[in-house]
């Protein structure tokens, strides 16, 4: 006779290990579902304040991030430099909202740092950095900033204009004349020039600053701040403003209302036999004509002593308040680790290289000319002068010309006006 407390415990157990094997399947059933669920990516906020050749570089960095850090998204908002990125990214510091990584020029980091919203930069990404660009973002020996790029302003000239008519470049304000004179007499635009743009003349106003202001008196704007200098005082400074309309006066009737755009392209097709600005048009300018014979030269001065303009253009910072500390820097080591990627933005930007062992190798006609100027040290960083008045001050000196140059404010009014604003041409975080 079978024992009945026996057959109970059969029972029990066939129940048991039924409830065990559905418990299981479960079991199973949701870890393949959790299994097959994609990761949550880290997503990293990025204001990018670009330069009118950088527009397009943030779909090359998307792609290879895609590659070496596929757990990492960066979530764009790209702005126009000049226009936008200063009171952009003041309204999010203000606001506590501060982007985990900032891409500005740089002169940014000395307009920033000390107000404690950018982290000192100490990852393996420094040593793939050209060591000579690292003073520009550093305080106190701390580096701030990552200087990616490089450009060079000065005046383009179109050589075959230059040779057509027998012109040599000019190195004093006295051969200058004489070749804008040589030029009007051929019925050729002497320079072509786009008026519309604020930022244009900010540039260009201390293109003309470095040589006959900041190359003698390097720390004209703590004098200035110290009640020791001023606009009225300064004859040299009242001439880098007048120089715009010497520009103005040679260039075409609707210079006021051209675009950068139109101006490079018009300088491309032989409309004008020189061009200041920087090597972001050589973007447009080769587009257009790649075989064009075009050189380089500073804007003359007085003194016949003018220096080419060098300038650190693309610069990465981080937020000192990110939550992805180690995030950001995995993504600044994929970055300025990448010697393809670096090779590719300098082309199409145009522009030169920042780090080591990487050297561009686009068609530059302009890149002997830059040469010999480095050669024989005659090339002066902006970040000086861009560190003694910082760009929001520029630009606001740079709406007063522009009023000036279409006659609805005097020079004096000009000046005045720039030496009342002399709280604001240092960062009120320094």
């Amino acid at each position: 006779m079978i024992n009945k407390k026996l057959i109970i415990l059969i029972i029990l157990v066939s129940i048991l290990v039924t409830l065990l094997g559905c418990n299981l399947k479960f079991f199973l059933i949701d870890n393949e579902i959790e299994q097959s669920k994609p990761k949550s990516k880290i997503v990293l906020t990025v204001l990018a304040g670009q330069s009118t050749s950088d527009a397009g570089i943030e779909d090359m960095i998307d792609e290879m991030l895609k590659k070496k850090c596929p757990d990492i998204e960066l979530e764009w908002e790209c702005v126009d430099w000049g226009e936008k990125f200063a009171s952009q990214i003041t309204a999010r510091f203000a606001s506590g909202d501060t982007p985990d990584i900032m891409i500005g020029k740089a002169q940014d980091v000395a307009t920033y740092a000390r107000s404690g919203n950018l982290s000192e930069l100490n990852g393996a990404y420094l040593s793939y950095i050209n060591s000579n660009s690292l003073p520009a973002v550093s305080i106190n020996n701390k580096v701030y900033g990552l200087p990616y790029n490089a450009v060079y302003q000065g005046v383009l000239y179109n050589k075959s204009i230059f040779k057509k008519y027998g012109l040599t470049v000019p190195t004093t304000q006295k051969e200058l004349k004489e070749v804008v004179q040589k030029l009007k007499k051929e019925n050729i635009t002497p320079f072509a020039s786009h008026f519309q743009e604020i930022w244009n003349i900010g540039n260009m106003t201390m293109q003309f600053a470095m040589n006959d202001v900041f190359n003698k008196y390097p720390n004209w704007g703590d004098k200035f701040r110290g009640n020791k200098v001023s606009f009225k005082s300064s004859k040299e400074f009242q001439q880098c403003f007048k120089y715009n309309k010497d520009i103005l006066d040679a260039s075409w009737e609707d210079a006021m209302a051209v675009s950068q755009a139109e101006c490079d392209t018009r300088f491309a097709n032989g409309k004008a036999a020189m061009y200041l600005t920087g090597s972001w048009s050589l973007q447009i300018i080769n587009e257009i004509s790649p075989d064009a014979n075009v050189g380089i030269f500073p804007y003359p001065n007085k003194d016949g002593n003018s220096k080419l303009i060098f300038e650190p253009n693309i610069t990465f910072m981080k937020s000192a308040r990110t939550e992805n500390s180690k995030a950001v820097d995995r993504v600044f080591n994929a970055i300025f680790s990448d010697k393809e990627l670096a090779a590719d933005i300098y082309d199409f930007t145009k522009t030169s290289s920042m780090l080591n062992d990487v050297h561009t190798t686009f068609p530059n006609s302009v890149q002997s000319d830059i040469d010999s100027y480095v050669k024989a040290k005659r090339v002066a960083d902006v970040t000086l002068g861009n560190t003694q008045l910082i760009w929001t001050f520029q630009e606001d000196y740079s709406k007063q010309i522009f009023s000036w140059l279409n006659g609805r404010l005097n020079f004096k009014d000009v000046l005045n006006n720039a030496d009342q604003n002399i709280s604001s041409s240092i960062s009120n975080s320094q």
